[in-house]
C-alpha cells in the first residue's frame, strides 16, 4: 500500500473517530438520563463499542473503497458492516460482567454514530462533484475539501471550464443517469448545465443542482447564458417526428447534437452510450422490428449454412440466427477476414454455446460446396453470397454473372443433391425492372429459386429489400470520408430517392420471410416513404459539425437509376401474417425454359462483357438500359408511372 493510499485511510479513520468520540460524550456523558453511568461505566461502554465497529468497518474494508465515486453500493456496505458491529456490541454488553445501560441507548448510540459517518461521506462526495462550480457555492465546498480533505483533492473551475458543456434533453432517469455518470467521472469531457423537459412539475426545479428548463424556454438566448455547446438527446422513446424537429432546431441553431442511447445498428449486450446519431436515425424513423417467437422457433436446433457469411447482410443473419439456439451455423465466404470477424464476434458473445464453423470457399467452386454441404448436411440454407457493387458490376459483367448467377446455380443444386430442407435467397429491390447487370443478376437468381421449387424437393423463397444503411459499399461510409476530408460531397443526381433499412431490419426480415414460406415465394418488404440521397448527405454535414462542405453532382453512374422499385403496391400483391411483408405473384419458369436461358448466358461468357449484357437484356425482360428509364423521368414521368410503363413495354414486346 502506497503512502499517499495509508494517509487516505488514516484520515477516513479518524474523522470517525472524531464522530465516534462526539457521540459518546453526548449519550455517555452530557445525557443524564435513567442508567447513567460512572465514570469508568463510561470507559468501558465507550470499549465495548469502538472495538466491534471499527473492527467489523476493517473486515469489511469500508476504508478501502474511494468515497468521492461512492454510489450506494457503498453506503448499503457502511449500513451493513455497522448492522453486525451493533450486534456484536449488544452480545458483550449483556454477558460481560459491566455496568449496563438501557437498549434503546444502546441503539442510539449506534444510529447516531453510524448517521454522523453517512453524514460526511455524503458531504465530502457532494463538495467534490459540485466544488467545480464557479459560485459562491462552489468556492465554499472547495474551501471545506482544503481544510478537511488536506489538500488532496483538486476541483479547480479551471479544470471543468475546458469540458463540452450540455444540454440535456429529457429530465427523466435516462437524462439523469447521464449526469451522474457525467458528474462522478473526472475524466469526461462533458458537463452538463441544464436539462429540457416538457413535463411541467420538473420545469423550474433542480436535479442535482442542475436547473430543469421548458422546451419553449430553450431558445438560442437561453442556452447562451448556460454557455452550452452542444445538446444531448436523452429521451428512448420520443417518437421519429419529435425527434426530427428538435433536431432540426438545435443543430439549425448551431449547436452539435448527439444522443445517449444504445448503439442503433447492433445493440445486444451494448450499454448506453454517449454518441452521435447513427447512420439510421438521419431518417428519423422508427426501426422495424420483424422477428417473433414463431421465428425464432423455426431456427432453433437447426443446422444453418449462410453463404457470404462474412459480409454485412451474411454477418448480421449470423448474429441474429445466434439468438435463436440453432444446432450448428456455418459461415462460408471467400473473404477470410470477413468471416474471422463475425467468428470472433460470436465467440465473445457466447463462448462455447454456440457451435460455429467457417469455410473459406467460393460458391463459384462447385467442388468444394459440395464438400461442405457433404460434411455438414445443412437443413437450412440462406444464400447472401454475391457481388453487389453496381458500377464495378458495369464494368466486370462476366464475373457478375459467374458470381451471382452461376454461384447461386450451384448452391441450389447442393441443397438439391443433399436433400436440404429450406433454401433462402436474398435479393434486391434493384431486380425490379432492372437497368444494371447487378440488378439483372439478381433476377436472374429470383428465376432459378422460383424454377426449382417446382421440383418439390425443397423450398425455396426469396426476399427483396432495399439500400442497406452501413453496409459495405452503401453511400453512408462514402459521405463520412468525405466529410473527414473537408469535402466535397458527391451525389450522383440530387433528384435521386432510395429505400432504407437497417442492416438488422434486413436480416430480421430475411429471416422471418424464410420461415413463414411454404415454397416458391418472392417476399417484399413494405419499407415506406423513399429518403432523398441529398437530404442525407445534407444531415450527415450538420451532424458532423463541419463547415462550409460543399455538395456537388457528379452525373448518374453506368447502370444507375433516378428510384428503384420494390413493387409495394397491395392491390398487386398477396398479403401474410405479417403487416410488412408481401408476396409478389412470380410465375416460376419451366426447367425447361431456365436451362435455355442459363445456356445463353454461359456461352456469354465464353467472349466478353458486351456480350454478356446482351445476353442478361435476352434472358431478363425487365432488363432496360438506364437511359431509358430515367428519360421517362427527366420527362417528367412519375416514378410509379415509369415503372409502369416499362411494365407494359415488356408484356407488348413478350
Amino acid at each position: 500500500m502506497g503512502k499517499k493510499q495509508l494517509e487516505v485511510k488514516a484520515s477516513l479513520i479518524s474523522y470517525d473517530i472524531v464522530i465516534f468520540a462526539l457521540v459518546d460524550v453526548l449519550l455517555f456523558v452530557l445525557y443524564k438520563g435513567s442508567g447513567a453511568l460512572d465514570l469508568s461505566g463510561v470507559i468501558v461502554q465507550s470499549v465495548l463499542a469502538f472495538v466491534p465497529i471499527f473492527t467489523c468497518r476493517y473486515v469489511g474494508k469500508i476504508y478501502s473503497q474511494i468515497w468521492r465515486y461512492g454510489g450506494i453500493q457503498c453506503y448499503i456496505r457502511l449500513l451493513l458492516t455497522d448492522f453486525v458491529a451493533f450486534l456484536c456490541y449488544c452480545c458483550l454488553e449483556r454477558l460481560l460482567p459491566v455496568q449496563h445501560i438501557m437498549l434503546a441507548k444502546l441503539i442510539a448510540f449506534c444510529c447516531m454514530n453510524l448517521l454522523g459517518s453517512l453524514a460526511i461521506r455524503m458531504i465530502y462526495r457532494y463538495a467534490y462533484k459540485c466544488g467545480s462550480m464557479d459560485n459562491y457555492q462552489g468556492r465554499f465546498l472547495r474551501f471545506l475539501l482544503r481544510v478537511f480533505a488536506g489538500g488532496r483533492v483538486s476541483t479547480e473551475p479551471d479544470v471543468d471550464s475546458q469540458k463540452i458543456k450540455i444540454a440535456i434533453v429529457g429530465a427523466g432517469s435516462v437524462g439523469v443517469n447521464l449526469a451522474e455518470e457525467l458528474w462522478s467521472n473526472p475524466v469526461s469531457a462533458y458537463i452538463p448545465r441544464c436539462f429540457i423537459d416538457i413535463k411541467k412539475e420538473k420545469i423550474g426545479r433542480n436535479i442535482h443542482n442542475i436547473p430543469v428548463i421548458s422546451e419553449d424556454d430553450a431558445t438560442a438566448e437561453q442556452l447562451k447564458r448556460f454557455e452550452i455547446q452542444e445538446v444531448v438527446f436523452a429521451v428512448p422513446r420520443m417518437d421519429e417526428t419529435g425527434k426530427k424537429k428538435l433536431y432540426s432546431y438545435y443543430s439549425g441553431a448551431g449547436y452539435k447534437v448527439k444522443v445517449y442511447d444504445f448503439p442503433a445498428m447492433q445493440n445486444a449486450g451494448k450499454k448506453r452510450q454517449l454518441r452521435a446519431f447513427d447512420v439510421e436515425e438521419l431518417l428519423f424513423r422508427k426501426p422495424l422490428v420483424v422477428t417473433d417467437e414463431k421465428t425464432n422457433a423455426y431456427y432453433r436446433d437447426k443446422v444453418i449454412l449462410i453463404t457470404g457469411g462474412g459480409g454485412s447482410i451474411g454477418s448480421e443473419l449470423c448474429r441474429q440466427i445466434a439468438k435463436m439456439a440453432p444446432r450448428q451455423i456455418i459461415i462460408l465466404d471467400i473473404y477470410e477476414n470477413g468471416a474471422y470477424d463475425v467468428q470472433q464476434d460470436l465467440k465473445m458473445a457466447y463462448g462455447d454455446g454456440i457451435d460455429l464453423k467457417i469455410e473459406i470457399a467460393s460458391v463459384t467452386n462447385r467442388k468444394a460446396l459440395e464438400k461442405v454441404f457433404e460434411t455438414y448436411h445443412p437443413q437450412i440454407v440462406i444464400n447472401a453470397a454475391a457481388h453487389k457493387h453496381v458500377p464495378l458490376m458495369e464494368h466486370n459483367c462476366i464475373e457478375a454473372v459467374e458470381n451471382n448467377v452461376f454461384g447461386t446455380l450451384n448452391v441450389v443444386q447442393c441443397c438439391e443433391k443433399f436433400k436440404a430442407e429450406r433454401f433462402m435467397m436474398v435479393s434486391t429491390d434493384k431486380a425490379v425492372n432492372p437497368t444494371n447487370v447487378m440488378g439483372a443478376t439478381k433476377r436472374m437468381c429470383e428465376m432459378i429459386a422460383m424454377s426449382y421449387s417446382t421440383l418439390g424437393n425443397v423450398k425455396y423463397s426469396a426476399t427483396r429489400f432495399g439500400n442497406v444503411l452501413g453496409s459495405a459499399g452503401s453511400v453512408i461510409p462514402l459521405f463520412k470520408r468525405q466529410i473527414m476530408n473537408g469535402g466535397p460531397v458527391t451525389v450522383t443526381d440530387k433528384r435521386i430517392v432510395r429505400y432504407f433499412m437497417t442492416i438488422p431490419e434486413a436480416s430480421q426480415l430475411v429471416l422471418q420471410s424464410g420461415a413463414m414460406a411454404n415454397n416458391g415465394e418472392l417476399f417484399v418488404l413494405d419499407m415506406g416513404k423513399p429518403v432523398k440521397i441529398l437530404d442525407l448527405a445534407e444531415n450527415m454535414i450538420k451532424l458532423s459539425g463541419a463547415e462550409g462542405i460543399e455538395i456537388i453532382e457528379t452525373g448518374l453512374r453506368p447502370g444507375e437509376k433516378l428510384y428503384e422499385e420494390l413493387l409495394v403496391r397491395t392491390e398487386e400483391l398477396d398479403r401474410t401474417e405479417n403487416s410488412l411483408i408481401f408476396i409478389e405473384r412470380d410465375e416460376p419458369l419451366s426447367m425447361e425454359q431456365l436451362n435455355k436461358k442459363l445456356d445463353i448466358l454461359k456461352k456469354a461468357c465464353t467472349r466478353d462483357d458486351e456480350m454478356v449484357k446482351e445476353a442478361l437484356m435476352h434472358v431478363v425482360p425487365t432488363f432496360r438500359r438506364p437511359e431509358e428509364v430515367n428519360g421517362l423521368i427527366n420527362a417528367g414521368v412519375k416514378p410509379d408511372a415509369a415503372g409502369k410503363a416499362q411494365r407494359n413495354k415488356v408484356a407488348v414486346t413478350a
